[in-house]
């Protein structure tokens, strides 16, 4: 939309357009039925129609494309192209000519001229040629502000403005979600799930070239949106990358710690960089874009000044009958601690074994593993608790129940291993 027209009558004229790819003409049909006052001439029309399909013509159906009348919608992450021309419309020459081409945001103005030399001079019925790119990095109003300068043959130095205003719109919504899992060897390692939803908010479908998560130098990331099918790697989604208006697709992603990280700082604690996701789409006819998020931040899971895990615990035990587990206690704190193991028995699960046994000092971000035995003497699924861990330099009892979940069935029943 043109704003600021120049009063002034000048010897130079501005012509901006915008470079974009044509889209298809659809005709509106009008029909009757044949016992109707028009009777077959509606039709005929239709059928005469250059834009319409031999054969479909009441369909909606377009062969022809056309040019866009405006500026149009222009979305965050596409390349916004511009085609510019200064004409000569006097019978003179004129000299010195300047053009400049700026595009202005809430934020900041950006000179988009391809060269910011004087031409020398322009004669009669000759003209000035330029094309501007600038890839979109914001949302909101944007303001192309076009200006020429010259001189005229009696020296005079003339200059006037040209405004033209267009609307960036976001065209996806990204919404993100972690997830904290450890693993059956519960390491400190922990893997982390990055969920990623995708909707696109236009108007019109979208092919999606490519959605990648750029990781931090703190983690190596694996991508879980593809399957193997004989022999061949596909994507979850079928063959069609396609999305629809207002559609929306989840993309996942397992970020593991590296090692140097995991060794040096032991737990990955609070406020960390995941990493960026990178996305890359087509629309129309092969328009592209590309958005790039922000830095993800995640808050890693606080798990206290001591942690237990389990690394390893049968799923399935023998009704009174004895089983083994395998416990890890690792020192989340930044002091050495001397620990105490208590046991405490539950109506359904009995500890097997002393309580009160002296575990010795554990140092910061180290670890040891206990093997403990347990019997139950109820069936059905039964929760493992009742660990008491005692610091005897603060005196600081920290309590564990709801640890796992195991199923106890009757002796008589065989158990696979």
């Amino acid at each position: 939309m043109e704003v600021n027209p120049p009063k002034q009558e000048h010897l130079l004229a501005l012509k901006v357009m915008r470079l974009t790819k044509p889209t298809l003409f659809t005709n509106i049909p009008v029909t009757c039925e044949e016992k109707d006052l028009p009777g077959d001439l509606f039709n005929q029309l239709m059928r005469d129609d250059p834009s319409t399909v031999n054969g479909a013509e009441i369909l909606m159906l377009g062969e022809m494309l056309t040019l866009p009348q405006n500026f149009g919608n222009i979305f965050l992450g596409e390349t916004f192209s511009s085609y510019i021309s200064v004409h000569n419309d006097s019978n003179q020459v004129v000299k010195d000519i300047l053009v400049k081409a700026d595009l202005q945001t809430s934020s900041q103005r950006l000179n988009l001229s391809a060269s910011n030399a004087a031409v020398a001079e322009l004669k009669p019925d000759c003209c000035i040629d330029d094309v501007i790119h600038h890839e979109v990095k914001e949302i909101g109003t944007h303001i192309l502000v076009c200006a020429v300068s010259y001189t005229t043959q009696g020296g005079e130095k003339m200059y006037f403005r040209k405004f033209f205003k267009f609307q960036v719109l976001k065209p996806l919504d990204v919404k993100t979600k972690f997830y904290n899992a450890e693993s059956d060897l519960s390491s400190v390692t922990d893997e982390v799930f990055l969920e990623a939803q995708i909707q696109n908010i236009t108007t019109s479908p979208m092919f999606m070239e490519k959605v990648s998560l750029e990781p931090s130098i703190m983690y190596n990331v694996a991508e879980l949106n593809s399957v193997s099918q004989a022999g061949e790697c596909l994507t979850t989604f079928g063959s069609r990358a396609y999305l629809q208006p207002m559609d929306t697709r989840q993309y996942l992603y397992c970020l593991k710690p590296k090692k140097e990280f995991a060794e040096k700082a032991g737990i990955i604690k609070g406020v960390t960089v995941i990493g960026k996701l990178d996305i890359v789409w087509k629309t129309n006819l092969g328009e592209r874009g590309r958005l790039q998020t922000s830095q993800l931040q995640r808050m890693a899971p606080g798990y206290g000044d001591v942690r237990l895990s389990l690394e390893a615990i049968p799923d399935t035990v023998n009704l009174e009958e004895p089983f083994h587990i395998t416990c890890k206690i690792t020192n989340c704190s930044e002091r050495t601690m001397d620990l105490v193991l208590e046991m405490c028995n539950t109506n359904s699960i009995h500890w097997c074994g002393i309580s009160g046994r002296q575990l010795g000092k554990l140092h910061p971000s180290s670890s040891l593993c206990l093997a403990l035995t347990l019997l139950s003497s109820v069936q059905g699924l039964q929760s493992v608790s009742g660990l008491r861990l005692t610091d005897t330099f603060l005196k600081r009892t920290y309590e564990y129940d709801d640890i796992a979940q195991v199923c106890v069935v009757s002796s008589a029943i065989k158990v696979e291993s």
